[in-house]
């Protein structure tokens, strides 16, 4: 069931009741409508039977007039609901016409209410009586010529239908008495003046007119409710197309209907057509207005206020408040004294337009006071939380400061105030709180980068050479051993800098934040570093060293087969133990999958075939390693592995070579077998010897020339180079040296005789000369080193 809500709109004064109209919009649901409402009126004369024909039409609870009092109840405009009317209609009830209790008033609010009625209006019910019909003072018709007049003027063109209920009537046929009704209400639109745009606008473009009769309620009340329930199923559905109201336009939106009433009214009161001021009134504004415009003017000129203006650009004014409100005052007092003789309700409310204006004036400069205390304010504070600082931790300088300068601020805003107006610089004084909030925050972060820095740099300084240190000995017990000096110096930094942290009074997150910060730095130092050193692992691979790291030297007594399978297993562990960060204790496999793929697979007589039909290295990831914790991928493995290979045999093959050249080189007698054949098959020549001794002088002629020979081309030297270096430097130097030798014999041979040493001491010079052009290297990367046992050849052999 529909329920039936009421409330008066306009009172009997004129004032529109927004609040009841917005609760009677909130009960009705309107906001749910759209454009499915209707909005109904009636108009007529009073005690003419409006609010009854409305209840019994609408079923609405409009008070009627009391029939044994006589009273009249209806004042003002009333609104309602129709009960089970489709869609939601809204009734509004006028106040009667040629009412004798407003008297002379009575012309300007009919007129109002019925344009106000004619406005919102979708269908205007205007009751007469059938007797008035064809009178010229019956039936509103002077107040229709004015409404249709100005609504003209005022509003833009809607369809309204203007239903005329005929009561109590008569004899005469319906057919009769509407054809005269509808004539007087064409002579009433034709007699109206129309501007330019309507000149040609016949009625019906702005209303349709209906008219109905109701016989009387008093006489024959049954016949009258019979007649009223017939005219009610026309109000069913009535904006649908064909209905009372089917062809209306402009409609405003349910949602909007409270809003627009409001406007109408305004409008409607406001008019200088319908609501003239009195004499006096208009006199009052018109002086009222140029008082106050003089006083404005006058006040601008003021050479006080123009000192206090040009100051307040510039710095903070003490006082400020209370010299504004005196000359303030001052304006207002003369203002009150010119005006004094006007009408009082236009002397005060210019008054109140002249204060709002002066304080418009005067706002921008109390603005730019408080701005001025607000950066003084600021500036004072950052002085003092600086110095605070050195005595204090970081939070409670903050704290401190900032309370003492807020209760400064208010202190300066207090002084800045203004008698006259209450301004409120809680909006200045937040943008000081937010102010000091951000320097704080700068500060602290700046504080606290600097103190991150710090550990930061004191782990990097305890970590870096420690770790690099570690990863250049690379064992089984390096990545224990680097876990064991991260955790005790990320303990020990933590530690510090936790304590550190403590006079900032950070939360709990932010807290955890910095020092897993920390301890992310830590780890960072160490990956770092074992990057490093991962991008450098074939050269430390590659580099040999004996046991006091010194680079190997072969004597030709070393085993160098085992040698080398002993460094290649090195080189194997030391590639396993940097193919991954293990900053965790979790195991891995990494030196099993090398082993199986890089040293078992290598060793003769390996036969299983799952072995090698299957590659553990074939991938770009180990077992059980996560992605950003592997340095060397499998495939990176097995690629540097090959090229340590192929660099490293060629270095084996220069080790053999060595150590064949060392042997030769300590081997300058014939074998034992050959000195015992050479002793027994020369004992003949050996006898004919001692048997001639001329064959002995020949044979000391020839030692003596082999051995100056010797000397001269440093045979010896020269081999230690290789047999065909060592020929061909021979070939080029023999014939000169044989030249120069018969030069110095046949030299000495004119001179007188020498003792034997004196030569020997000439030719000394000489052969050490010639020995030392003699000097040939050879192509190769073994390097010789002389030793008491001979030659001796290095190579960088690992291990």
């Amino acid at each position: 069931m529909d329920a039936c809500f009421s409330t008066q709109l306009i009172d009997g004064d004129g004032v529109f009741n927004v609040s009841g109209l917005e609760n009677f919009m909130k009960e009705v649901k309107m906001g749910e409508c759209g454009l499915s409402y209707a909005v109904v009126s009636i108009m007529g004369p009073q005690s003419s039977g409006k609010s009854t024909l409305l209840n019994h039409l609408f079923r609405t609870n409009f008070r009627e007039m009391d029939a044994f009092k006589g009273r009249h109840t209806t004042k003002g405009i009333w609104m309602a609901k129709a009960h089970n009317i489709e869609p939601c209609t809204l009734v509004m009830d006028l106040e009667g016409t040629d009412g004798r209790e407003r008297g002379e008033d009575d012309t300007a609010f009919e007129k109002q209410s019925a344009l106000f009625a004619l406005a919102v209006s979708d269908i205007v019910l205007i009751n007469m009586w059938c007797h008035d019909i064809g009178r010229e003072q019956a039936a509103n018709k002077p107040l229709l010529k004015t409404v249709f007049q100005v609504m003209m003027r005022l509003f833009s063109p809607r369809k309204t239908t203007l239903l005329f209920v005929i009561r109590d009537k008569s004899k005469t046929p319906l057919e009769n008495l509407e054809p005269i009704l509808r004539e007087d209400i064409q002579k009433i639109w034709d007699g109206v003046p129309k501007p330019h745009a309507h000149k040609e606008t016949p009625l019906s473009e702005f209303f349709n007119v209906e008219v109905v009769a109701l016989s009387s309620y008093e006489e024959k009340e049954e016949l009258f409710k019979e007649q009223v329930a017939s005219l009610r199923d026309r109000f069913q559905q009535s904006i649908a197309p064909g209905g009372l109201a089917g062809d209306r336009r402009g409609v405003v939106p349910a949602s909007g209907f409270s809003f627009s009433s409001q406007q109408f009214w305004k409008v409607i009161k406001e008019n200088k057509d319908l609501d003239l001021p009195a004499h006096k009134v208009m006199v009052a504004t018109v002086r009222c207005e140029e008082i106050g415009n003089e006083k404005i003017a006058s006040f601008t000129a003021d050479e006080e206020w123009q000192q206090f203006e040009e100051a307040v650009q510039h710095d903070y004014v003490p006082g400020f408040g209370k010299k504004i409100s005196n000359l303030l005052d001052r304006c207002l007092s003369e203002y009150d004294m010119e005006a004094i003789y006007f009408d009082e309700g236009v002397r005060t409310s210019k008054r109140h337009q002249l204060e709002s204006k002066l304080l418009q004036l005067v706002n921008p400069a109390y603005q730019n006071l408080l701005d001025h205390l607000r950066t003084r304010t600021l500036e004072a504070f950052k002085e003092s939380f600086d110095k605070s600082l050195e005595k204090e931790g970081f939070a409670v300088a903050a704290r401190d400061c900032t309370k003492v300068f807020l209760e400064k601020f208010d202190k300066g805003s207090e002084d800045a105030a203004i008698q006259q107006v209450k301004w409120d610089p809680s909006k200045i004084k937040d943008k000081l709180k937010r102010d000091i909030e951000a320097h704080v925050a700068s500060v602290r972060a700046k504080k606290l980068s600097e103190l991150c820095s710090k550990y930061e740099g004191q782990l990097t300084k305890a970590l870096a050479e420690p770790v690099e240190a570690l990863l250049d000995s690379a064992s089984e017990e390096t990545w224990p051993a680097i876990r064991k000096l991260l955790q005790r110096e990320t303990k020990s930094a933590v530690s510090g800098f936790e304590s550190a942290m403590a006079s900032f009074e950070l939360d709990e997150v932010t807290q955890k934040e910095l020092l897993s910060k920390l301890e992310s730095h830590g780890k960072s130092v160490v990956e770092s570093k074992a990057k490093e050193e991962a991008a450098r692992v074939l050269i430390r691979m590659k580099d040999s060293r004996d046991a006091d790291s010194m680079p190997r030297v072969w004597t030709g007594k070393e085993d160098i087969k085992a040698i080398t399978k002993t460094a290649r297993s090195a080189s194997m562990k030391l590639l396993s133990t940097m193919a991954a960060i293990r900053l965790d204790e979790d195991g891995d496999n990494i030196e099993n999958t090398l082993s199986l793929a890089l040293v078992d697979t290598a060793r003769p007589g390996t036969t299983d075939r799952s072995i090698q039909s299957f590659d553990p290295l074939a991938s770009s990831s180990w077992e059980r390693v996560p992605e950003e914790k592997t340095l060397i991928t499998p495939v990176q493995c097995k690629s540097l592995w090959r090229q340590f290979k192929a660099e490293t045999e060629y270095t084996v093959t220069q080790a053999i070579a060595a150590q064949e050249a060392n042997k030769r080189n300590n081997n300058w007698l014939p074998p034992p077998w050959a000195l015992a054949a050479m002793a027994i098959l020369g004992f003949n020549e050996f006898m004919t010897l001692l048997k001639n001794p001329l064959y002995l002088g020949v044979i000391f002629v020839v030692f003596l020339v082999g051995k100056a020979m010797w000397v001269q081309l440093d045979i010896a030297k020269e081999f230690q180079n290789g047999f065909l270096p060592a020929v061909l430097s021979l070939s080029t130097k023999f014939v000169p040296t044989i030249m120069n030798i018969l030069k110095r014999l046949a030299d000495e041979g004119q001179r007188p005789a020498a003792p034997e040493r004196q030569r020997e001491m000439e030719l000394q010079p000489k052969s050490t000369r010639n020995g030392s052009h003699s000097n040939v290297t050879s192509a190769g990367s073994s390097s010789i080193t002389s030793s008491e046992s001979g030659p001796e050849y290095s190579s960088p052999i690992a291990h």
